[in-house]
């Protein structure tokens, strides 16, 4: 029997690999532009000047010939980042190596450059600078590109809001933006992913981390930092966090601002799209990645405001991980994963930085502004690694949302049904207790910077040794606080693409507290998965103090109903037939958001912890739905 699992295994990895590499070499047919031409000199630690006098590390990788730069003015590829210049030389040499000049710079306080780190602050201007450094070179023609996944993201959007004249087409990939919206503050919580990656990025490339006892401490400090976590709020001065004070500062101010404001203001695309550079963008971006509401958001603005063009790529990835096609517990098809992300991302920037004729326009994943992976149409069987196969497909459109959207509402009831016809009766309600002492634990979902805390993409939203705040192997529907809203088995597949919200009519027991909502895809019973397959889609929350504005704080009265509306993240996904599409609703998704104290006192600065009472209403005047954005599907 062994044998034979080693045998299937085997003929599955080779028919894989043939397949990758059928796909590779048909790849590398159309682009033309892969094969390496020129061999690569490297200059580091240039010591690039900012406008205040401070200087960023950075390296420079030029194409050579018979031992001899390029004596030409090239186009330039450039990557800020906070992670290490050092890190992507491979990458750096593989566009140099194919006629680019290229130009790896750490961004401010991080490394090898000067001056202190300020939460993407200063990147805009700094990289505004470096691309007036790089135009005045012997070796640039003035034209520039970017390069670059989440912060490096990040950056590519600040330099476009500066307008610099020489940043000439960008490709930011799950990108930071609209901090104050969703993925950093998500309807006025806050993403404690980041309170994640200041743990740990505050020992590992911060200017205190250069001197190894310093170093040291705060690597302790990350290692323990589960046992910090469940004792939040992270006060000032009170953690060895303090000895990285602008990383401390920015951790506890920005756990302190849930509203959207000035704060948040750097990269804020939503409110402020007149000030992004006119250029040719491409946004990249997963359903099941931190930034995905973010990405979707950006190209609605900025196909509406700028000339471009603008596109957009939105796969079942998580966050980074584009080139692969299985994430958490669920494989997409081989399909999902773009073969070969360097030589895609090339095929873009010859077009717009060297003016080549190529697949831009013409061929996907180029041939029209919008490429999306709709999920769910596989045969739900359980793959040679375990994985649920969810599978799906690539199809082409021309809009985001789409434009043959019908909008359904979906209504929850008494009985915990979910339907599109409204409830009819009145004072119809159900209570439930929120502990924040035991808040509902993340299984897999929107995540980047949190993969030691939590679980990222699609799993069964099951209990186990492998959630480390829920190891009970059990689900989490049979939680007293997880209301369950769902539907019947579906009687023909339902396509559900486009944003996704929750309307609520609500009251507690208390000043404050959150409301949070998860959609599932349920698979029934099977041979392969006997206990069936809860699939966490998306997700979303509010904080009370928010429901009217995310800029103003409003606490409740106690009793009063009010009514709340979380968005959602985004998503393209096939309820096939037989499967049940289910909202899960709480008061907590923990880590993945802070867990609200239910006092009413300031952000992060609470030191008491109260439980709430909080009701959902479900009667014919205080109506409770999900809308979901329906796709026609022609029978």
């Amino acid at each position: 029997m062994k044998s034979n699992v080693r045998a299937l295994k085997a003929l599955n990895f080779v028919s894989m690999f043939v397949s990758v590499v059928f796909v590779l070499f048909v790849f590398n047919e159309v682009c033309y532009a892969n094969s390496e031409k020129y061999s690569v000199s490297v200059k580091q630690n240039v010591m690039v000047a900012m406008r205040d006098g401070v200087e960023l590390a950075t390296d420079i990788y030029l194409p050579t010939e018979n031992g001899a730069v390029v004596d030409e003015k090239l186009p330039t590829i450039l990557r800020r980042t906070p992670y290490n210049k050092e890190s992507g030389q491979s990458v750096a040499k593989y566009y140099a190596a194919r006629g680019y000049s290229v130009v790896y710079q750490d961004t401010r306080g991080r490394y090898k450059s000067e001056g202190v780190w300020h939460m993407l602050n200063d990147d805009g201007r700094d990289g505004y600078d470096c691309c007036e450094w790089i135009a005045g070179q012997p070796w640039s023609n003035g034209k520039i590109g970017m390069y670059g996944t989440s912060y490096e993201g990040g950056t590519q959007h600040a330099i476009a809001m500066e307008k610099s004249p020489y940043l000439t087409t960008i490709i930011p990939v799950d990108a930071m933006s609209n901090l104050g919206y969703a993925s950093m503050r998500n309807g006025g919580a806050f993403e404690l992913r980041f309170w994640n990656w200041i743990f740990w990025t505050s020992g590992d490339g911060s200017r205190q981390s250069r001197d190894p006892n310093t170093k040291a401490m705060l690597l302790e400090m990350n290692k323990n930092k589960k046992s910090y976590l469940v004792n939040l709020p992270t006060q000032k001065g009170m953690t060895p966090l303090k000895f990285a004070p602008e990383y401390e500062d920015w951790l506890v101010e920005g756990m302190r601002h849930g509203g959207n404001d000035e704060f948040w203001l750097q990269n804020n695309i939503i409110d402020f799209p007149e000030r992004y550079n006119d250029m040719p963008v491409y946004l990249v971006g997963g359903w099941y990645d931190s930034w995905g509401s973010n990405t979707t958001a950006n190209y609605r603005v900025l196909s509406q405001t700028i000339k471009g063009p603008v596109y957009l790529i939105m796969g079942p990835w998580i966050h980074g991980a584009n080139g692969r096609s299985a994430h958490g517990q669920v494989n997409f098809g081989k399909d999902a994963a773009i073969p070969d992300p360097l030589a895609w991302r090339l095929e873009w920037y010859d077009h717009w930085l060297k003016d080549k004729d190529n697949s831009v326009g013409k061929s996907a994943p180029f041939a029209t502004p919008v490429r999306i992976f709709t999920m769910g149409t596989g045969d739900g069987s359980k793959d040679v690694d375990g994985k649920l196969n969810h599978g799906g497909y690539w199809r082409e459109e021309h809009e985001w949302p789409l434009a043959r959207t019908v909008y359904t509402r979906y209504y929850f009831h008494e009985e915990g049904t979910l339907s599109t016809s409204p409830p009819s009766g009145r004072n119809s309600s159900t209570t439930y207790t929120f502990d924040p002492q035991n808040p509902v634990p993340t299984i897999g979902g929107n995540i980047s910077s949190g993969w030691d805390i939590l679980l990222q993409g699609a799993w069964d939203q099951r209990g186990g040794e492998h959630v480390w705040n829920w190891t009970h192997p059990i689900p989490l529907s049979s939680r007293r606080d997880v209301l369950v809203f769902q539907t019947g088995p579906l009687e023909h597949d339902v396509e559900v693409t486009g944003e996704l919200s929750v309307t609520l009519w609500a009251s507690s027991s208390a000043l404050d507290t959150d409301f949070t909502a998860k959609l599932i895809d349920i698979y029934p019973t099977s041979p392969d998965f006997p206990g069936g397959f809860d699939l966490n889609l998306e997700d979303g929350i509010i904080r009370a103090r928010f429901r009217d504005s995310l800029k103003e704080e409003k606490l409740m009265d106690p009793g009063e109903m009010y009514k709340f509306t979380i968005k959602m993240y985004p998503t393209s996904n096939v309820f096939k037939k037989g499967h049940r599409i289910r909202l899960d609703i709480s008061s907590s998704n923990f880590p993945r958001f802070d867990v609200n104290p239910n006092t009413g006192e300031p952000l992060n600065e609470h030191r008491r912890i109260v439980a709430a009472d909080n009701t959902i209403y479900h009667e014919r005047e205080h109506l409770s739905y999900i809308t979901l954005p329906i796709i026609p599907i022609e029978r």
